[in-house]
């Protein structure tokens, strides 16, 4: 239950729609207990119209409300007919208002749930994007959205139909109670003798549903990342041949959340009977014991029928005892999910008082090493570079080299593990963080296109409000513009998810226009064009020196661009720079970007010949 106390603020927030609502719910169960008094009075005044009746003895005690009506009733001197007509309506009349205060209830306190769940959603969206890269390489994508939809919905239960009935379960018992000791105490106790055994049971049954239900979200979540990854890598299942593998790897996440589900329907299901046995034992007692007393005095009959009916009203509340617990023990174990994930504290954050000056000038890695936390790789060993304001660079490297390390490190989605990395003498560290990553565009390798038109897509880059002409001149400078006019609906065609309707290189392009757009002090390319064919590519970097004129540009790739000039290349390898200077020195040293050119150099001629032996 502790876990719960981090509601505690949103029921404190909409105060007004929660004290209302137990009002509500205090005077409807109010004015429930007031029939069966009405009814005991009916029942006795039945009985002293029949034959041989004895008058009675001493009045028994009802609610002051009840007592003024029963009063105003006997002064009235009205035909026993137009009587029982009176208490008939109403009896309706308090069903009537117990009706309205019941709708009343459920507009305050559900809707309040309602609106605690939109609020905790948001809540939970809003801590994701704060969590940085690390958190997301190590928690699957399932179990997050789970959390946020399964494990809220399920908190939404406790501060909405738990909180309700548990409120009416104490008002109701609280007030039929207090009615039925005024009546006669002695058979009040044998009434609700069971109860405290069925209150055992319930403390029994409660400590299971909490471990079942712990259980039971965690393989909810595997199921969740299962079906989500088996959704987004469909077109490789489908290549591979692996449906029956992933369906059987399914079933099996299936069926171990199907028997975690069953067995906690199983213990849930000793809830009801156990009810229905104690509420059939009080009903038991009430007519076995008031039988008796009436045999000796007929007056106690319209307390019998009286005490059946209080009996027949708790039914539901006291069976509605497991489901709330229920609730609550469920909300609980998902509120404890949610905790985990709203206190958890992002690695990257800014200083106490950042600096918000547009960043500008040198960008100076000094003495850089970086090992993946996740992983324990050394990416980055002890990285000297110095990039002028306006240089254009090359990172070249193996796979695994390091090359797009430094492009996180400069946006700051990791901190270097040993030195630091500053631009314009100002520590990234003190630079705030939305103000650095919206001075850097950055073209990643794995292009992420969202299920939204090609124009939105490019927008996103700046604004929702990016004028059409800006959008269009971000795909010119990308070469992607006559492919887009070439769509059926042009920069409105719809993208499916992450890009599926468009090629590899439409992708990477418009990923390229999406970050022109933004016109950054910086950009990054982070081996952007390898779904392009030579011409497209040689299109584009012209296109790209134009608009990088005076522009610091960082190009990472495993490639030799020979068409762009750049002001330094830079060789890695095992995060470490082994060379480093322009195409002339380099060539000159004849190491390793020597020998990748020639390379590059002999596949080009061999394809130009191969091209000219078609023709």
């Amino acid at each position: 239950m502790k876990h719960l106390s981090a509601i505690n603020p949103y029921f404190w927030k909409y105060r007004n729609r929660f004290f209302i609502g137990i009002i509500f719910v205090i005077g409807a169960n109010y004015f429930a207990v007031l029939a069966p008094q009405i009814t005991g009075y009916v029942v006795n005044q039945v009985q002293l119209h029949l034959p041989g009746a004895k008058p009675v003895a001493s009045k028994p005690a009802h609610d002051w409300l009840v007592s003024g009506f029963i009063k105003w009733v006997d002064h009235s001197n009205v035909d026993f007919g137009t009587l029982i007509a009176i208490c008939s309506v109403t009896i309706l009349l308090l069903a009537i208002i117990r009706g309205v205060l019941m709708f009343f209830m459920r507009q305050t306190i559900i809707v309040m749930s309602r609106h605690i769940e939109f609020d905790q959603k948001n809540a939970i969206f809003q801590q994701y994007q704060k969590l940085d890269t690390n958190f997301y390489k190590t928690n699957s994508t399932g179990d997050l959205m789970n959390r946020m939809s399964e494990d809220v919905s399920r908190v939404r239960m406790y501060t909405g139909p738990a909180i309700m009935y548990l409120i009416n379960l104490v008002a109701l018992i609280g007030f039929s109670v207090v009615s039925m000791l005024r009546k006669d105490v002695a058979l009040t106790i044998y009434v609700l003798a069971p109860l405290p055994i069925l209150a055992f049971t319930i403390y029994l049954v409660n400590s299971i549903i909490n471990k079942k239900s712990e259980k039971i979200q965690s393989l909810l979540s595997d199921l969740t990342s299962n079906s989500q990854e088996s959704y987004s890598g469909i077109r490789v299942i489908k290549s591979f041949v692996q449906e029956k593998a992933m369906l059987g790897f399914f079933k099996a996440n299936s069926e171990a959340y199907r028997e975690q589900a069953v067995g906690l329907a199983k213990v849930e299901a000793i809830y009801f009977p156990s009810m229905a046995l104690m509420i059939g034992l009080s009903t038991l007692f009430t007519i076995c014991i008031g039988g008796i007393q009436a045999l000796h005095d007929t007056s106690k009959l319209g307390l019998i029928v009286e005490f059946v009916i209080y009996i027949n009203m708790l039914t539901f509340p006291v069976s509605a005892i497991g489901w709330t617990a229920s609730m609550i023990q469920r909300a609980a174990a998902s509120q404890k999910r949610i905790n985990e994930f709203l206190h958890a504290k992002p690695s990257i954050e800014n200083c106490s008082n950042p600096s918000g000056k547009p960043i500008t000038g040198v960008i100076d890695f000094q003495n850089v090493s970086f090992t993946y936390p996740h992983t324990g790789i050394k990416a980055i060993q002890r990285l000297d570079l110095r990039i002028e304001k306006g240089e254009k660079i090359l990172v070249l490297g193996r796979t695994g080299s390091g090359k797009s390390t430094i492009a996180q490190l400069l946006l700051r989605f990791y901190d270097p593990t040993i030195g630091r990395i500053c631009i314009g003498g100002i520590d990234i560290k003190d630079i705030d963080t939305k103000i650095l990553r919206e001075q850097i565009s950055y073209v990643q390798q794995d292009v992420f296109l969202f299920s939204d038109t090609v124009s939105n897509n490019i927008r996103f880059g700046l604004s929702e409000t990016a004028s059409q002409e800006k959008i269009e001149k971000a795909a010119q400078f990308s070469n992607v513009h006559n492919e887009i006019l070439g769509f059926e609906k042009g920069y409105e065609t719809m993208i499916g998810e992450r890009g599926v309707t468009l090629s590899g290189g439409q992708k990477q392009r418009i990923s390229i226009a999406r970050a022109l757009i933004k016109d950054p002090e910086i950009i990054v390319f982070d081996d952007c064009l390898s779904a392009v064919d030579a011409k497209t590519e040689y299109r584009i970097l012209s296109n790209l020196y134009t608009y990088l004129k005076d522009k610091t540009a960082i190009i990472i790739t495993h490639r030799i661009f020979s068409t762009f000039r750049f002001d330094k290349i830079i060789v890695l390898e095992n995060g470490s720079i082994i060379e480093m200077g322009d195409h002339d020195q380099l060539m000159i040293k004849n190491g390793y970007y020597a020998e990748l050119y020639r390379m590059q150099l002999t596949e080009q001629e061999k394809e130009l010949e191969e091209g000219s032996a078609e023709i």
